[in-house]
């Protein structure tokens, strides 16, 4: 029996406990970093017909337009004349130089106003074989980098149409750098870039500020974007009702032995063995996951221990895992420092993400 039916009092319902996230600590080969650089689950199947534009944001559908055109643009031979390349890289000499101009688009905008969703659109509509065409987060092509190398990663990169860069960290300069310095010989080479980032909490209406950012920090790279600014509201939380507020450790824990597929942990044993896990394997921890049950949420006491449960946050929501959680509500999860700080941005959106799981999560209580 786990810890938390045990302290609850409460006897199993069903033959099988519940998993453990933190009974888990996967390895995760190289080739399997590569492999998965395509859109999550939660947006295989999206296009931009399917993206629903806010009728008050007329921005929104003019980045449908201005994308659908940069996908078109994509066809035809590689930009530097370079041919299907193995795994990794090997087998072909470097790629001659592409010309200037742009050769990348970045979606600049807030939360929830399906930056992502348009991204991984592009990403099905350029004409090009996934294999030949790259999308991950700002971590996990830094993750690459660790478990690859900077040349290898170059190496494996640079025969590709498209990368897909989404949540770019404006907030990290070592990691900032490393990434600017991979898309400039990843443009030299032939890759057409696109881009997302958030616009700071506080600053939404002061015009260009994350696009500002973003082309400072990419330096040389800047000339080959073009900015698109997306505005609009939250979509994850437009028109539907307030999130549900924690249910009991009793109720989650019987939710937990009722759905098949779910884990069941005490949320503050989950954060000590995520620190024992490196972020580039949380994908590999939610593997099988149909539900994550988490008893006894408190307020994280530190800022490593916030980062931590932000890729855990953006893992979960890119599967679509539902999240049942007692305690405190989710908002209340990061300090006001920590809001109010540096990283406040990865914050908002987990808080945001979180939010939308523990929605979906609802009914595992009501059908227990």
């Amino acid at each position: 029996m786990s810890s938390s039916s045990a302290a609850s009092g409460i006897s199993p319902i069903a033959d099988a406990a519940p998993l453990s996230l933190c009974a888990r600590e996967p390895f995760v080969p190289a080739d399997r970093l590569v492999a998965e650089m395509v859109p999550p689950p939660r947006f295989d199947s999206v296009r931009f017909a399917t993206y629903i534009p806010d009728p008050k944001q007329p921005s929104q559908t003019e980045a449908v337009g201005v994308l659908e055109a940069f996908a078109a643009g994509l066809g035809g031979a590689h930009a530097a004349g370079g041919a299907k390349r193995g795994f990794l890289g090997f087998g072909k000499g470097k790629a001659p130089k592409t010309p200037a101009g742009p050769r990348g688009v970045y979606l600049d905008g807030g939360y929830g106003v399906g930056k992502t969703h348009l991204l991984a659109s592009l990403w099905h509509a350029t004409p090009a074989e996934p294999a030949l065409k790259a999308f991950g987060t700002f971590v996990e092509l830094t993750n690459l980098v660790g478990a690859l190398g900077f040349q290898q990663t170059v190496r494996t990169l640079s025969g590709h149409r498209l990368l897909c860069i989404d949540e770019f960290e404006l907030d990290d300069p070592g990691d900032t750098v490393l990434v600017s310095t991979l898309l400039g010989k990843l443009v030299d080479a032939g890759v057409a870039l696109a881009a997302t980032s958030n616009t700071l909490p506080g600053k939404l209406g002061e015009g260009r500020f994350a696009s500002v950012d973003f082309l400072r920090e990419i330096q040389g790279l800047s000339a080959r974007f073009r900015s698109l600014r997306i505005d609009g509201d939250d979509y994850r939380h437009r028109g539907l009702p307030e999130a549900p507020k924690p249910f009991t450790d009793e109720q989650v824990t019987k939710a937990a032995y009722a759905t098949a597929g779910a884990s069941l942990d005490d949320f503050p044993q989950l954060l000590a063995h995520l620190a024992k896990v490196h972020p580039s394997r949380y994908g590999a921890l939610t593997d099988d996951l149909d539900a994550v049950c988490l008893t006894d949420v408190q307020p994280i006491p530190d800022q490593s221990t916030a980062l931590r449960l932000v890729v855990l946050a953006d893992r979960l929501y890119d599967r679509e895992v539902p999240v049942l959680a007692s305690g405190l509500p989710f908002d209340q999860l990061f300090s006001e420092e920590m809001l109010n700080g540096g990283y406040r941005k990865k914050y908002f959106r987990a808080i945001s993400r979180l939010t939308a799981l523990a929605r979906d999560a609802k009914g595992l209580v009501e059908t227990a």
